[in-house]
């Protein structure tokens, strides 16, 4: 009797054992990619949230002012001549702004997969982004009180069906009879700095707000160097909480490109050693 027991509990410990040991394999599979803990934070991360939250509960306050306020204007590098009496107009980007992209990220991540227009257009299809918090009830705030919601983002115009019909389930208003989708090449000479898309909604609105994820969404000069880039942003300090609000993206932008120059011919090696070489570090404990 007391072998028997001794025989199952060997038995039982050697299962546990196999099962440990196939575990550490399996976690040892799990290849390193730069995309998980910022794929991770924003997808599941309740600190992700409430930053969102902040930034639209924020952007409700900043309405407001703009609102009472006729010479505010967001848009200062195209808003021209006699504005003042214009109606108002707010200009939203869409990726990481409204609309969460993470399922696209971790995609990538779990297929070992980088970034690709094809493969974009058929996740843009699918039309399974998700709200950003807080970002529908602002859009819907902002439209209750009269305020035009402008769409400039670097989404292809191909995908401008797509992405008005994931935008729309989800709740964000379309803007009537005005088209308030301003995406990428949808006309000649909308690349992907943004001014020339401003330009347009500031002939006929006064631009309270500009809202984003990357410094593009704000200045055409995100695409210099790192230090022509801390240059350019310094001299838009007085905007920053006030006309512009930007949600956080950890997961991709023009801050990762500087470092390589936004040079996406780049091995991916050489991408991540110009990151590496970026950082700067503590000289760490004496010896």
């Amino acid at each position: 009797m007391i072998a028997r027991k001794f025989l199952a509990l060997g038995s039982i410990l050697a299962a546990l054992s196999t099962g440990l040991a196939a575990g550490a394999v399996r976690a040892q599979e799990v290849a390193p990619n730069d995309l998980l803990l910022a794929t991770l934070w924003t997808q599941r991360s309740v600190e992700y949230r409430a930053n969102a939250l902040t930034v639209f509960a924020l952007a409700r306050l900043r309405l407001d002012e703009a609102l009472a306020d006729k010479s505010w204007t967001a848009a200062p590098g195209e808003q021209k001549g006699d504005f003042q009496n214009l109606p108002p107009a707010v200009i939203l980007d869409v990726d990481e702004t409204l609309i969460d992209n993470s399922l696209y990220q971790a995609w990538m991540l779990k297929n070992n997969q980088t970034f690709s227009t094809k493969t974009w257009n058929v996740f843009c299809a699918a039309q399974v982004s998700r709200a950003i918090p807080g970002a529908v009830e602002f859009s819907k705030y902002a439209d209750s009180k009269g305020v035009k919601l402008f769409y400039i983002t670097n989404r292809d115009a191909s995908t401008e069906k797509d992405t008005r019909e994931n935008m729309q389930k989800l709740g964000f208003p379309m803007g009537g009879n005005v088209d308030t989708f301003l995406m990428q090449n949808k006309q000649q000479g909308w690349g992907s700095a943004k001014s020339s898309r401003r330009a347009v909604v500031t002939k006929d609105y006064r631009v309270l707000l500009n809202v984003g994820d990357n410094f593009g969404d704000f200045d055409d000069r995100y695409r210099g160097s790192e230090a022509d880039r801390a240059k350019a942003f310094d001299s838009d300090l007085a905007y920053w909480g006030k006309q512009w609000l930007m949600l956080p993206n950890p997961t991709y932008g023009s801050f990762d490109t500087a470092t390589y120059g936004h040079d996406f011919k780049k091995p991916l090696a050489e991408q991540r050693k110009a990151k590496w070489d970026a950082l700067e570090t503590w000289v760490g404990p004496k010896q």
